[in-house]
């Protein structure tokens, strides 16, 4: 994806690209870091990237997975298109935001009003290039603006009126004295006293001027205003809270994984309706046009694994509903495993239990773990949001992508390996009803309500958290092991994750190293599930658990995190960078594996430490 250079006078037969390319960023990036609706920089001037209805997605590879498309509602889903030196950009953006300033002579206005030469984003008068603001206004519906300067600046002298037409020329200048907000000064030649930018972030700073949402959606072309009743908020164009994105992933489970689902994707309607008889001759009629022999049985089976999916995902449920559904389904499979021997080399899954004994993992409560050698993982961008920030637990609103409904999704699909990790549920339970263990839980689960209420728009239909004892010490226990093998093995942690599999008949996690770079399916990360190497990386994870860097404030503290939703957890001992993280660093607390020094039986592992 690159960002247009502004548009250039071109005579008869100019070729339409005759200008360099300015800047691109990767695929996988436009679903994880720049997609739609988000803000980017390249060199000295700021996009925001438009919506999917205005991609050109001629050249853009398919990417198939039946599961997580049939729970989004979608047909398919599409890579993000690429562009070269020779193609048409797949991916169109637009300039945004739309107030500059030039820092020679320090004018601040709509970038129109600076008379720029054809071709530059540069001051007209004084051909230095412009800058974009630093600032724009966005409010939890997802809407964007740029900043009011002239009702921040006029903010004491209102017998202007608020129509920004007293008259004058805003200014803007830093004093360069210090990095703060206080060194960012605002004028107008009208004559009013200068001011700063000090205190645009506070919650009630635009509702004091009287700045309401203006409902615009800059990246959706042609879309309406929406009428919107939210107080919008200050944000720097580049922070982490303008923009957020909603990503559903899937991993790629048999019968699904060996290709033949994705040959028969645009079969797919017509072949539900045929019976036996008529699979057959429908086949040999692909099978004639050049396609491989396809097996009946094969198909069938597909058939018959759909229904059995449908049926249990209830078409009343809601998305999160479904997508839980999702999970339970790989779970199972996980239990099951996918033996290699038994498999074509285009089998996308293969799990298998280990060769040696697992009888050294009994001590800590863990059964047989599953060695994921081969999996495949599709990533789809649903949606974005703005100010909250999203995770599967906590209802945010989702911005849409595209102005139209449409049946496809950008999407990434990444190869990896992986552990997958059971806890015996019978000694799960009976630690999880300790009174100590509950309450210490239900510290957590009253927080995590709290913002869940606090951030819905109906209070009355906010789902109870998943802050159960399991959940926290299944989430917390993936964390420490992602931070021990990222030492142990010499894998980054950001090229790690963790998958939960956490509800009343549930009790998993899946680390993996699903990823699109060179830190992917090496086996390094499947040689740390044999038994006799997780023993020792499980009790050397712990060990460390045991103390932090931060001690006592730490293991003392009565609730951390964004929105208090965690207990004894810090950025030096189980905090992991957030793209490895499915909750944003959030119900997580070491306690419950380690315990406390008022109570070290607290832990749920403490015995398995015992000398």
């Amino acid at each position: 994806m690159t960002p247009p250079p502004a548009r250039r006078r071109r005579g008869p037969g100019a070729p339409e690209r005759s200008y360099p390319r300015k800047g691109s960023v990767r695929r996988a990036q436009m679903i994880t870091t720049y997609g739609v609706g988000s803000m980017i920089a390249v060199d000295s001037e700021s996009f925001i990237v438009a919506g999917t209805d205005s991609w050109n997605i001629a050249e853009a590879p398919r990417i198939y997975e039946h599961r997580l498309a049939r729970v989004l509602g979608v047909k398919t889903f599409r890579l993000p298109p690429a562009s070269d030196d020779t193609s048409k950009d797949g991916v169109h953006v637009r300039r945004f935001p739309l107030w500059h300033s030039c820092p020679n002579c320090n004018s601040l206005q709509h970038v129109r009003g600076f008379n720029s030469p054809p071709g530059k984003n540069e001051c007209g008068d004084c051909q230095e290039d412009l800058v974009p603001s630093r600032f724009v206004i966005a409010c939890p519906r997802g809407h964007l603006d740029d900043f009011p300067y002239w009702k921040w600046a006029h903010r004491d002298n209102r017998q202007e009126g608020e129509s920004g037409l007293c008259g004058g020329e805003m200014r803007l200048r830093t004093t360069g004295r210090t990095a703060s907000l206080r060194s960012v000064l605002i004028s107008c030649t009208c004559g009013i006293p200068e001011v700063s930018m000090e205190g645009a972030f506070r919650s009630a700073a635009l509702a004091n001027l009287h700045v309401r949402c203006s409902g615009r959606r800059p990246w959706l072309k042609d879309a309406p205003v929406e009428p919107c009743t939210e107080a919008p908020r200050t944000l720097q164009r580049g922070s982490s809270m303008a923009w957020q994105p909603i990503v559903k992933s899937a991993l790629s489970i048999p019968p699904w994984s060996d290709g033949l689902a994705a040959r028969l994707t645009d079969h797919w309607a017509d072949l539900r309706t045929l019976d036996r008889a008529g699979l057959e001759i429908y086949l040999k009629a692909l099978t004639l046009r050049g396609g491989e022999e396809i097996s009946v049985e094969a198909v069938l089976a597909l058939l018959e694994a759909e229904q059995h999916e449908e049926s249990e995902l209830d078409e009343g449920a809601d998305h999160n509903s479904r997508y839980v559904a999702l999970r339970k389904q790989e779970y199972e499979r996980l239990q099951a495993g996918n033996a290699e021997r038994d498999n074509a080399r285009e089998e996308q899954f293969i799990c298998e239990p280990p060769e040696s004994s697992s009888a050294s993992l009994a001590t800590f409560g863990l059964t047989t773990p599953m060695l994921v050698k081969r999996l495949r993982e599709v990533r789809a961008l649903k949606s974005f949001s703005r100010i909250h920030t999203p995770d599967s637990n906590i209802e945010v609103h989702e911005a849409p992508i595209s102005l139209v409904e449409q049946d496809w999704l950008p999407a990434m699909e990444v190869q990896g390996e992986g552990v997958f990790l059971r806890l015996d549920t019978e000694r799960l339970d009976k630690w999880a009803d300790a009174v100590a263990v509950a309450a210490r839980a239900e510290r957590i689960r009253t927080n995590h309500n709290r913002l869940l209420r606090e951030r819905a728009s109906d209070p009355q239909s906010v789902p109870e958290s998943p802050a159960t004892p399991r959940m926290v010490l299944l989430h917390t226990l993936a964390h420490i092991l992602v931070n021990e093998w990222s030492l142990e093995a010499g894998y980054p942690a950001a090229s790690l994750r963790e998958r939960l599999y956490s509800d009343d008949t549930m009790a998993g996690i899946l680390i993996y190293t699903a990823t699109s770079d060179s830190a992917g399916s090496l086996g390094g990360l499947v040689a740390q599930g044999e038994p006799r190497h997780l023993a020792r990386a499980l009790r050397s994870a712990l060990h460390r658990a045991e103390w932090c860097s931060a001690d006592p404030l730490c293991i003392e503290s009565e609730s951390t995190g964004t929105g208090s939703i965690n207990l004894a957890a810090c950025h030096a001992c189980v905090l992991l960078p957030e793209t490895s993280c499915e909750l944003n660093n959030g119900l997580l607390d070491r306690a419950l594996l380690v315990g406390t020094p008022e109570d070290p039986y607290l832990g749920f592992f403490r015995s398995s430490l015992a000398p």
